[in-house]
């Protein structure tokens, strides 16, 4: 794992089938379609290639991660094609992007895809908003919760917080960055200096609230209903909310921009919104 915790994943939909069974039969298949069980061979690079099966690249956000983890799986299934999917913060996914890497699916903030749209990273006309999520305060689970039903509500339960976490800002993760704008705007940030605890690895700023070395996180409710050890208090009181809008693009250079589209269509598609709002999001 990297230094801003990028994690991968591979999705692909194959039915069980002996290799040398396959051969057997692939052997008498000259001129007529290879059953599917070889088509799943194939896609894994076993024997040889298909025009039909694309391997897809995907780089997407860890707030997004699980409406990801539902989604891509699907999508797999359904086109027969493979899907390896990386995550992190959002600005270390966009850095990636910029520097060049080969990569057919980018999923990350609304403005970021316009951003990289602008310096010819996005393909034009292919940005497409995915859902918005808000920012939750969460405590480990069975934990007695504070009263952040106001703003003053709010300032208060920090001041009387042993220990706050959230993503450090540094990493580019869109909740981190603006709940530090945040403390600084309601004239917190010096105050609490020493209570704050971040961190480059989202998974490890849960970790230090679900094992109570911290009393209070704030972050994405999506990430935040993703992690049983931990439960959410509410969400930011209006007036101080923040949504943040992901979106998704093909990444320019793709090297199966058909497929790449495909996703896009299958995971920003009216059927998925189901699965996004289950995962704590809000259609964008």
């Amino acid at each position: 794992m990297s230094a801003v915790g990028v994690k991968r994943t591979e999705y692909a939909h194959c039915e069980p089938f002996p290799f040398e069974e396959a051969m057997r039969r692939f052997s008498f298949a000259t001129h007529a379609a290879a059953p599917a069980s070889i088509s799943c061979l194939l896609l894994f690079g076993v024997i040889g290639s298909s025009a039909d099966t694309a391997e897809i690249k995907v780089l997407h956000t860890t707030a997004v991660k699980p409406a990801m983890d539902e989604l891509l799986p699907g999508f797999a299934k359904s086109s027969g094609h493979k899907v390896t999917a990386e995550y992190g913060t959002a600005g270390a996914m966009v850095g990636r992007i910029q520097k060049g890497e080969t990569v057919d699916v980018a999923v990350v903030t609304g403005p970021q895809i316009k951003d990289l749209q602008k310096q010819g990273k996005i393909v034009e006309n292919s940005g497409v908003d995915l859902a918005k999520v808000g920012i939750g305060v969460y405590t480990r689970k069975g934990t007695p919760k504070r009263d952040i039903s106001s703003v003053e509500a709010f300032k208060g339960a920090l001041l009387a917080a042993r220990s706050i976490a959230y993503i450090d800002p540094a990493s580019g993760g869109a909740s981190g960055i603006y709940i530090s704008n945040l403390l600084e705007r309601l004239n917190l940030a010096e105050e609490l200096k020493s209570k704050i605890r971040t961190n480059t690895v989202v998974a490890a700023v849960f970790d230090s609230v679900a094992n109570g070395v911290v009393e209070i996180g704030l972050g994405q409710l999506s990430e935040i209903a993703a992690d049983p050890r931990v439960e959410v208090i509410a969400l930011l009181p209006a007036d101080i909310q923040n949504f943040t809008l992901f979106a998704t693009g093909i990444v320019t250079g793709s090297q199966e921009p058909e497929a790449a589209k495909a996703l896009i269509g299958f995971i920003s598609s009216p059927a998925a919104q189901a699965t996004w709002k289950a995962k704590g999001f809000e259609a964008p």
